[in-house]
């Protein structure tokens, strides 16, 4: 495993980390909270944002909407598209979000996307969902999360509309610089996890070495990613640590410049509080 940053004491100046994306409401990680955060801020994880999917998992979130370290998301996931074929239902599932954005404080609406490996429901279904959310999305001036599976081109035509009226992160990044850099064209961040761990993880490393730093931000996906090392069911925030210091041993840049520079594209593409 790469080495973990050095603690607080020894990096004065440098910014403490932050996981973009972490599914804290799911076993195991839900069954300990404050364990799960001492372990992530020993290994310097200041802040974690935690996305909902579906009403299920938004109606699990008021433990996370009252801590200052902890940061929300909510959306549909392209997973419950099959729930919602029609339109009607689709209008009624898009005002309950647009409720619960309204009753809490969130900074950014998500997980949205776009998945064509999965057996319930294709583009036809999802494709509407996920407009709806684009757009009500750049209403709000709510930055996106984005899920993606095989369904790169489409996505990426189903941002074009709005060009230049959209921010967001494109999560769990495993494929190569030139899809990376057309998704940072696009408007977009990428979250790079657990992938660029793996020695074997030939495009995802390679888009850690090329892709803009600037445009980079860290994620565990806990816990449904793992890492080199670290099964997904394993996975925490404080992996994020591992995560930091495989992107410097890419890069060739020491810890804290990466701790720096992600976190600083967190905090505004987020509009997260300095810690």
């Amino acid at each position: 495993m790469p080495s973990a940053p050095k603690s607080s004491s020894d990096r004065e100046g440098v910014s403490s980390l932050i996981d973009t994306h972490c599914h804290l409401y799911m076993t195991p990680l839900d069954k300990d909270l404050k364990a799960v955060q001492a372990r992530a801020k020993a290994r310097d994880v200041a802040q974690i944002i935690v996305p909902a999917y579906d009403q299920a998992s938004w109606d699990l979130m008021a433990p996370y909407e009252m801590d200052p370290d902890l940061h929300t998301a909510y959306g549909i996931h392209p997973w419950l598209a099959h729930e919602m074929p029609e339109a009607a239902q689709r209008d009624e599932a898009m005002a309950a979000l647009g409720v619960r954005l309204d009753k809490t404080s969130p900074v950014a609406l998500g997980e949205i996307g776009l998945d064509t490996k999965i057996e319930t429901s294709g583009l036809v279904e999802q494709l509407p969902l996920l407009e709806a959310q684009l757009q009500m999305a750049v209403e709000r001036g709510l930055p996106v999360i984005l899920h993606c599976r095989g369904a790169f081109e489409e996505m990426l035509k189903a941002l074009e509309p709005h060009q230049g009226k959209i921010c967001g992160v494109l999560h769990a990044f495993s494929r190569g610089p030139d899809l990376g850099n057309r998704f940072i064209e696009a408007g977009l961040h990428i979250a790079l996890g657990g992938s660029i761990t793996r020695p074997t993880a030939k495009r995802p490393r390679k888009s850690a070495l090329r892709l803009p730093l600037e445009r980079i931000v860290l994620e565990t996906d806990a816990p449904s990613i793992g890492l080199h090392g670290v099964f997904p069911a394993e996975a925490e925030p404080a992996h994020v640590a591992d995560v930091a210091a495989a992107l410097a041993q890419i890069r060739d840049r020491s810890i804290g410049h990466i701790a720096n520079v992600t976190t600083a594209n967190a905090r505004e593409l987020f509009n997260l509080p300095c810690e």
